[in-house]
């Protein structure tokens, strides 16, 4: 099962040392979220950033987005970056940052994946989505920069992306990208039926989101210092009458009042 975040094992093995090397955030953001994202890794490790912008701007409203976006990803068609003013053979380590469309990486970052040169840099992905989108972008950059070392990233749900800086400053101290150190977090226990409780944190956690998730068949619970975690899968059925699988991350703050959150949907 993928994990939201890396492991301390596997991020030392790969970035010892690199908080002595040179850091560079390059983003794309259409509507400020993934920019949000974007300035709080630079603030958090000091790297350089820049902001990657098409020729022509994804201008207009989402479904206008959503068109140009898919048309483009069905005819191979890729829109056209300003040049970049970073010089990336100055640079170690890249973050890279976009908004998930259509289950993947925004198509600029397509762009600038095709047009650049990655080989032999640490790879970041840092991703913001609806539902989901992490596993399946981070997969996609491996397989376009085979010659890159892409690490497992970031993401956080457009919803919760107020939450991002506690998550970022946990993240890039295990990866060894900001000094300090953290406690790592307990494993999940092992799968078991669903409860009616349970039943209804799932409801509760997903009954802001504008698609269902599917209905809970088992999870996995673990207990943190800020809150209580669940792993559920969940199944659907689609139009072709398949089953389809997912599984569904979803938080409980111990804070007075809080709700639970899903925070991210891996299918």
């Amino acid at each position: 099962m993928k994990k939201i975040f890396i492991t301390l094992a596997i991020a030392a093995m790969a970035l010892t040392g690199c908080t002595q090397k040179k850091a560079l955030v390059l983003y794309y953001s259409e509507t400020g979220t993934t920019e949000k994202v974007a300035l709080e890794i630079q603030r958090q490790t000091g790297a350089d950033i820049e902001k990657i912008e098409p020729e022509v701007p994804y201008t207009g409203n989402f479904q206008e987005t959503a068109q140009r976006g898919g048309r483009e990803m069905r005819s191979g068609e890729l829109p056209e970056l300003k040049p970049l003013k970073s010089r990336l053979d100055k640079y170690d380590v890249v973050f890279i940052g976009y908004p998930i469309w259509f289950g993947t990486y925004a198509m600029p970052i397509a762009t600038l994946l095709k047009d650049n040169a990655f080989e032999g840099k640490t790879i970041i992905p840092f991703c913001t989505f609806g539902s989901g989108g992490l596993n399946e972008s981070s997969d996609a950059i491996r397989k376009a920069l085979p010659k890159a070392n892409v690490l497992a990233g970031y993401g956080v749900r457009t919803a919760r992306v107020e939450h991002a800086a506690e998550e970022l400053d946990r993240f890039l101290k295990e990866s060894g990208l900001k000094e300090g150190t953290v406690e790592k977090l307990p494993e999940y226990g092992e799968d078991q039926a669903v409860t009616a409780e349970d039943s209804i944190v799932f409801a509760k956690a997903c009954s802001g989101y504008q698609y269902p998730l599917g209905t809970p068949v088992s999870v996995a619970k673990r207990t943190t210092e800020e809150s209580a975690d669940y792993r559920f899968v969940a199944v659907t059925r689609g139009m072709d009458g398949q089953q389809n699988t997912s599984v569904v991350y979803v938080t409980v703050g111990k804070a007075e009042g809080s709700q639970p959150e899903f925070t991210q949907v891996v299918r």
